[in-house]
């Protein structure tokens, strides 16, 4: 949670910058089975992620990415914040995989983010959370499942959740439980670059929208539902681990 002072140049940046925000949060895995090419690769497409928001005129003042890891323990390394200063680091693995921990954490850092969009006065588009593993949990997901669950059900639906499995070894049944209305696919590290890359432009789509557009809403799970096959067939075709 955000100290006094980081309340007050948070409180600050979106005084100076009333735009609708995009809040886009990414749990992802850095437990000790990303090791090597998969985190080495995932630094990259991260990077350039970053760099593709930033590039883009209307999302660099409306995106807010937040991104917190699950590797041996649960570490927030960006809150959300304008991504003109942001820096992604480089991420390292380790240890086991508290997924249930980092998602509740990632849910909890939203509803304090909207909280502070609604003082403010700042519109913001519906969340986007993006859950990449490559594993199982080792803790219990239990209560995470059910929030997600609940936010994804509401109507008007206040969470889109992008489930990514992360090579052959992700259990797609877990994976699933979190997102009633997505089903997860597997990506191997090839594949990063091009979901990254859909998740740019998807920012960049949505940035230029109304909030309170429905197409706006539901874009996001209509072009992942439409990109799924073409990542899957890509993934086969880079050899599929």
């Amino acid at each position: 949670m955000l100290n006094n002072n980081d309340l007050k140049l948070r409180t600050e940046e979106l005084t100076e910058n009333p735009t609708a925000r995009v809040p886009v949060y990414l749990v992802l895995d850095t437990s000790y089975s990303m090791k090597g090419e998969k985190i080495n690769e995932l630094n990259s497409a991260l990077a350039e992620f970053v760099h593709a928001v930033q590039e883009d005129e209307m999302a660099a003042i409306s995106a807010e990415i937040a991104v917190v890891t699950f590797g041996g323990s649960v570490t927030q390394i960006l809150d959300f914040s304008s991504i003109e200063r942001q820096h992604m680091p480089v991420l390292q693995a380790n240890g086991n995989t508290p997924m249930g921990e980092a998602v509740e954490l990632a849910l909890d850092q939203l509803e304090q983010t909207k909280r502070i969009y609604s003082k403010m006065g700042v519109d913001y588009f519906q969340p986007w959370l993006v859950l990449m593993t490559d594993g199982e949990p080792t803790d219990s997901i239990n209560e995470a499942v059910t929030r997600c669950r609940q936010l994804i059900m509401e109507r008007p639906q206040k969470l889109t959740l992008f489930p990514v499995a992360i090579g052959s070894d992700a259990n797609l049944d877990i994976l699933g439980q979190f997102s009633p209305s997505l089903l997860p696919f597997r990506a191997n590290a090839a594949i990063f670059r091009q979901f990254f890359s859909w998740l740019a432009k998807s920012i960049n789509t949505v940035s230029t929208s109304n909030p309170g557009d429905t197409s706006s809403a539901s874009f996001g799970e209509t072009s992942f539902k439409k990109h799924q096959l073409d990542w899957e067939t890509a993934m086969k075709q880079s050899g599929g681990s």
